[in-house]
């Protein structure tokens, strides 16, 4: 029983091997500084009844790329033209990077989308005029977007965190990465440029996902 079960354990392992080859890596996707807007403060910006101009759809459905830019302005410096998101929004967002704390002189820590209570705020200006968001500003969590059916797949479900395996020279682990499960997301991983570049991914990289207390 030794032989076939040690025989068995080398087939098991060869078919979760290939498993992660060929099926279960997740796509990366990394994300810059960026700005989601509500309509009021999108028109108090750029004008009344201003509507973004999309130049480039995402990845994620629905998701796209603006031509509009805003300038992010702190108590000790600013950011310029720094990509808006649409749609808007029911609130504004403002995602930095972890660095730009210390350029504008604001601190803020990282955060799901959406969950904006006491967060700080900080000044936007665009092309028609500016605004104080009194709340929005944070570094994104890192997280993992996919559909119910993916969810299922990989043994997950909504809000839990998991960690993440890289490959490569600068390759490791990441923990805490949140799962976001929507009906109409697209399966990928979301960096930052930070992040990614500490462990020289691009938008062409994987990862795998290690459930906690299997690495």
């Amino acid at each position: 029983m030794d032989k076939y079960e040690a025989v068995i354990k080398l087939l098991m392992d060869a078919v979760k091997e290939d498993s992660g080859k060929h099926g279960f890596t997740i796509p990366v996707g990394i994300s810059n500084r960026h700005v989601h807007l509500s309509q009021e403060d999108l028109e108090l910006l750029f004008g009344s009844g201003y509507e973004l101009t999309k130049i480039k759809e995402l990845s994620q459905p629905g998701q796209y790329a603006c031509k509009e830019t805003v300038t992010i302005c702190g108590p000790k410096g600013a950011i310029e033209q720094v990509r808006i998101l649409g749609p808007v929004r029911k609130k504004t967002q403002i995602e930095i990077l972890a660095a730009d704390c210390f350029k504008l002189g604001r601190k803020t820590t990282p955060r799901m989308s959406g969950e904006l209570a006491e967060t700080p705020g900080i000044t936007l200006v665009g092309a028609n005029g500016s605004i104080e968001a009194k709340e929005g500003l944070i570094i994104a969590q890192r997280h993992i977007h996919m559909a119910p059916p993916d969810a299922l797949k990989f043994g997950v479900h909504d809000k839990e965190l998991v960690s993440i395996k890289t490959e490569g020279l600068r390759g490791g682990i990441y923990q805490n990465v949140a799962i976001r499960v929507t009906d109409s997301s697209g399966l990928e991983c979301h960096l930052d440029t930070e992040e990614a570049n500490a462990m020289g991914l691009t938008n062409k990289s994987t990862v795998t996902i290690v459930k906690k207390g299997n690495h």
